[in-house]
Order: C-alpha cells, then sequence, then structure tokens
C-alpha cells in the first residue's frame, strides 16, 4: 500500500523543525553567512533539540528515528540555512557508521556521549588527491602492538576545526585500494591529531570546513570500527543512508528560493503588472515547483527502501544527484526572477544560490552520482 499523508507524528516532526529553523536559524543566518562565523549558539539549541542525533537508537540516547522521518526534518531545517545544517547533519554522517556497523562498547562510548552532551563529530574521507576517487587515499594505519598508528592528511572536513570526534577512514596498504581501507574512531584529545584553519568559501559559509591532519596518532585496536576491515563497504553503506537525508536538505534549500521568488514576482511591477502576470516569469515559477515537487519524491523514495532494511544504492544516488541539480537551477531562476536585486546582497536568492553550488560537489558529485545510477542499470539489465 503507497500513502503519501504523513503520521501525526511526522507532521509533528516537521512543524518542530519548521519552527526551529524560522525562529533560530534564519534570523541569525546572514551574520554568519558575511562573516564565516561558527553558529555555536545554534548549534547547542540544535543539540538540546535532538538534532544531532535522530538515527541513534533510543537505547544509546538518540531518537531512533527512521531515515524517512530524517528527511522530512532535514528539508525544514535546511529551509532555514543550509550552512548551519551542514554542520548539524555532518554528525548524523559520522555516527551512523558507529550506529550500524559499532561494537556494542564502542556504542557506549561514543553515541552515549554525543547523545547527552553537546559535542561535533566529523566524517573524515576525502583528501586533497582523493575525492570522488577514495580509493586512491593516502592516509596510513599501520598495526602495531595492539594499536594502530595513523599518519596523513584530510582535505574538505566539515566541523574538521572543531570537532570532538573523527571518523577517519585509512588505508593499511595503498595498493590495495579500497581492499585496503579501514575505518577509525579518533577522539580530538589524542596526541598528535591537528585540526585546521577554516578554509574560506563561497557559499554555506556558516559551516567550518577545515584540513585535519593526524601525526603519527596511536589509537587502540578497540577504536577500530566493528572490530574488522571492510572500510570502504562501510563508508558506502552509510552514504547509502544520508544520500536522501542531503537530498532532502537540498529540497528546503530550492524550496526557500522558490518562495522568495514567488512572493517577489507578485509585488514587482513592471510593464504595468506584477510580474507575476507574465508568462515568462509563470513558466520559471512552475518549473520550480515541478522540480522539487520532483526531487523531494525521490529523496523520500530512497529513504523509505533504506527503512525496510533495503538495499537503496541506486535510488539514493538518484535522489542525490536530482536534488543537488534541483537545488542549483532553482537558486540561479531565482536571481533571474529578482533581476538586478536578485545579483546583490540585499535580497537572500545570492546566498542560496552560492549555498546550492556545494551540494553538487559534496557526498559525492552529481556526476559521480550519474556513474553509480548507470553502474546499478547495468547490474539490472545483466545480473551476471
Amino acid at each position: 500500500m503507497i500513502s503519501f499523508e504523513l503520521s501525526e507524528e511526522q507532521r509533528q516532526i516537521q512543524a518542530r523543525a519548521r519552527k526551529f529553523a524560522r525562529e533560530v536559524m534564519a534570523p541569525v543566518a546572514p551574520i554568519h553567512d558575511r562573516d564565516g562565523s561558527f553558529p555555536w549558539e545554534v548549534l547547542r539549541e540544535a543539540h538540546r533539540e535532538g538534532y544531532f542525533t535522530p538515527l541513534v537508537p533510543e537505547e544509546w540516547g538518540g531518537r531512533g528515528l527512521k531515515v524517512l522521518d530524517t528527511c522530512i526534518e532535514a528539508e525544514e531545517l535546511a529551509a532555514g540555512c543550509m550552512g548551519i545544517y551542514v554542520s548539524i547533519f555532518v554528525n548524523t554522517l559520522a555516527l551512523y557508521p558507529i550506529v550500524r556497523f559499532g561494537t556494542p562498547d564502542q556504542k557506549e562510548r561514543f553515541l552515549t556521549p554525543f547523545s547527552s552532551d553537546f559535542r561535533l563529530a566529523s566524517y573524515c574521507l576525502s583528501e586533497r588527491e582523493a575525492g570522488s576517487d577514495p580509493s586512491s587515499m593516502k592516509t596510513k594505519a599501520v598495526a602495531s602492538d595492539g594499536h594502530y598508528i595513523i599518519d596523513g592528511t584530510k582535505m574538505w572536513i566539515t566541523n574538521g576545526s572543531y570537532a570532538d570526534l573523527y571518523l577517519v577512514f585509512a588505508t593499511r596498504d595503498p595498493s590495495l585500494r579500497h581492499r585496503g581501507i579501514m575505518a577509525f574512531l579518533v577522539p580530538r584529545e589524542l596526541e598528535g591529531v591537528h585540526p585546521g584553519e577554516a578554509i574560506e568559501k563561497m557559499g554555506q559559509r556558516a559551516s567550518n570546513t577545515a584540513p585535519v591532519t593526524f601525526s603519527h596518532v596511536r589509537l587502540p585496536e578497540e577504536n577500530l570500527l566493528g572490530g574488522k576491515e571492510d572500510g570502504f563497504k562501510k563508508a558506502m553503506a552509510a552514504l547509502d543512508v544520508t544520500r536522501p537525508i542531503m537530498a532532502a536538505a537540498a529540497v528546503g534549500l530550492a524550496r526557500s528560493a522558490m518562495e522568495l521568488a514567488t512572493a517577489y514576482a507578485c509585488k514587482r511591477v513592471q510593464f504595468g503588472i506584477p510580474i507575476f502576470g507574465h508568462g515568462a516569469i509563470q513558466t520559471i515559477l512552475a518549473d520550480m515547483a515541478i522540480s522539487i515537487e520532483a526531487a523531494r519524491l525521490a529523496s523520500w523514495k530512497a529513504a523509505w527502501i533504506a527503512d525496510q532494511g533495503e538495499r537503496n544504492t541506486k535510488e539514493a544516488a538518484v535522489a542525490k544527484a536530482l536534488a543537488a541539480d534541483v537545488a542549483m537551477k532553482v537558486t540561479t531562476d531565482a536571481v533571474q526572477v529578482y533581476g538586478g536585486m536578485g545579483y546583490t546582497k540585499w535580497h537572500p536568492v545570492e546566498k542560496l544560490m552560492r549555498d546550492a553550488k556545494v551540494i553538487q560537489i559534496y557526498e559525492g558529485t552529481s556526476q559521480i552520482m550519474r556513474r553509480i545510477v548507470a553502474r546499478e542499470m547495468r547490474k539490472e539489465a545483466d545480473p551476471r
């Protein structure tokens, strides 16, 4: 049976997140965008509301939401400010692999404190020369007397300057490519962990992005995620769950741009009538609504499949690629509807357009998402 009606609990999740976005996030979003400052107070309040641990089971102190519930929440929060939301979201990206693969001891040591106390986490997969191809990473993990010694630098790490915990992917042997990758839980306080300074970015300036260097970090074996290897599979399995959430966030950003453009078109007068009355503008706005609806449904479908415990690799890639491209197109068109005003910092659509661009890059580029979709299509056509 298929139903698109939200449950009462989902409506409450949606309304609560929308209220938080409008009352807490949106008023300070322009300030943090302008200054590139980190929104500490907003994040602390977001933690109190449980937005850092939606997928963490209740037994470990989290909210125990489903992926679809989290998508509904993500759309609302990202509509308030995508940059702030990304710093919230990355905690889920880093903690979900512990939920999925962690040992009972790891869940107790890492999930419970993050649920009870305000802490930040980072997901450390990318490197300067290993972005779309993580199997080419150079960060090494060498076994040594019941420990692992980690050396290397991770790049483009959200929350990197401030995180209390780093989920670090490293290889025991670069020649093994993806088969050599392992995942480690690395607390910030360990000797040799060196967070870098924030990187200046075009958009999503409220989020912190930084390099993190691990210099001969000595880590006990019990911090190897899941107590075994297969780090690449862990990374990809986590992304299958988080990509629908990021797609939903992109929908939230696009929706904000559409709502602003629609309101502006209703009051901006040219040739004696509001520009909403002109066919060209109506077409632009209608295309926004059509594409946003499609992207939302794609993210919900991918999330629903994940909630059934089924593999959703193709659907997650479809949702991420579609929603990222929709966010870019809708925000660009919103600037066009605003005309010259849209190109200035006097109106928020300029910020939304800058914020949208990087969604086509992180969590897997739009081009990589299409490669994943094509690969899955080939498997369906020729399952041998």
